[in-house]
């Protein structure tokens, strides 16, 4: 089977593809994949490095107001769908796959004029732009939550799938992932992260969080702080005479080893992206979500709502975000424990943990053979 994956702008489009292709070829090793992005992408450089042979086109995301912009992206569209044509006459795929952002739309739409069989996978709640468009013209349609099936106008393609984790998610011991971070195991944790770069307002409030939890000494935490905000987080808890290299404090400027912070985890505080929320959900873990503000459409805060009404999850806006807030919330989960094994029963119920089958069981049932 020859596919084509695309999909790119943020990794949260990216690594879903890559999840996707490391499934199909663990299911059958002769399947040849070819990832087509944008030539000066993020995908450009992951996905070579992920071992995938990559393609680059032409391609901008439209300006979300009318400008020469616009019509400059408009030519650069067309350039991207004659760039794809050529593409898809050298490979002959037999399937074509988009898992989101704008140079899903050229290659996806050109892939289904061609009458080559086409999916899309959608990770949030809220579905993307791109995706909404696509959803007309492909053969099916996988998506992550239930809310977001009644938010596409073509009900009879969607197929609710989940999205792919990590396989070590759910499968590493409380012992193992408390002994990797040299904490112990019977002891409430909190995993605190606002995704790699960081996420300024969450370390603020945080760093006044610590001065309240250092009269807790029973209470763990894990913090990965983020790469751009690790320093400036390290000096506000000293100007703020905050000893925080303690016994059961792990201070991180990133985390690397999240099967086995997960795994130790009883609250995870944090952004509310796709993927983060689908290791939460298998792993079964209460949550307390900050959506980003800034991602695309707000979708973030749609997907911290599919959590939160099942009772998963409590949210704080970004906007109302202060350590006063991030505390009171925090201390009414903590004092609460029959409440967190509530939430993490309630985040089981929207689990997926067998995603990636069903993606590659659809992918095999729709490509041509």
């Amino acid at each position: 089977m020859r596919v084509i994956l695309t999909g790119g702008g943020t990794g949260g489009h990216i690594y879903p593809a890559l999840a996707i292709a490391k499934g199909l070829l663990a299911r059958d090793p002769e399947t040849k994949i070819l990832y087509v992005g944008i030539k000066d992408g993020m995908e450009a450089r992951l996905v070579p490095e992920a071992g995938i042979k990559f393609a680059g086109i032409s391609g901008k995301g439209l300006p979300r107001r009318l400008s020469l912009d616009t019509i400059k992206v408009i030519g650069t569209s067309f350039k991207a769908l004659w760039e794809t044509k050529k593409l898809l006459h050298q490979f002959h795929p037999d399937l074509v796959i988009g898992t989101g952002g704008y140079v899903s739309g050229p290659v996806v739409l050109t892939a289904a004029l061609f009458n080559i069989p086409t999916l899309l996978h959608e990770q949030n709640a809220l579905p993307g732009i791109t995706n909404r468009v696509l959803a007309r013209v492909v053969r099916r349609v996988m998506v992550t939550f239930p809310e977001s099936m009644e938010r596409f106008g073509v009900k009879k393609k969607l197929d609710l799938v989940g999205l792919p984790v990590r396989p070590e998610i759910g499968h590493v011991s409380r012992e193992a992932g408390a002994a990797k971070f040299k904490l112990r195991p019977d002891r409430l944790t909190l995993l605190v992260t606002g995704g790699s770069r960081g996420a300024r307002t969450l370390n603020q409030a945080m760093i006044e969080v610590l001065s309240q939890l250092a009269q807790h000494s029973d209470i763990q935490v894990i913090w990965a702080t983020g790469k751009t905000t690790y320093t400036e987080t390290v000096e506000g808890l000293k100007k703020r005479g905050i000893f925080w290299d303690r016994p059961q404090w792990r201070v991180l400027e990133y985390l690397k080893d999240m099967p086995e912070a997960l795994a130790c985890t009883d609250i995870f505080v944090g952004r509310a992206g796709a993927t983060s929320l689908a290791e939460l959900m298998v792993a079964g873990i209460p949550s307390l979500l900050i959506p980003y503000p800034f991602a695309a459409e707000n979708h973030q805060e749609y997907n911290a709502q599919a959590l939160a009404q099942v009772g998963a999850s409590k949210i704080i806006l970004d906007s109302e975000l202060d350590s006063q807030r991030l505390w009171k919330e925090l201390e009414g989960l903590i004092t609460q424990p029959s409440l967190l094994t509530e939430m993490g029963a309630a985040a089981k119920t929207l689990a997926q943990p067998h995603a990636l089958d069903k993606i590659v069981d659809l992918c095999k049932s729709t490509a041509w053979h």
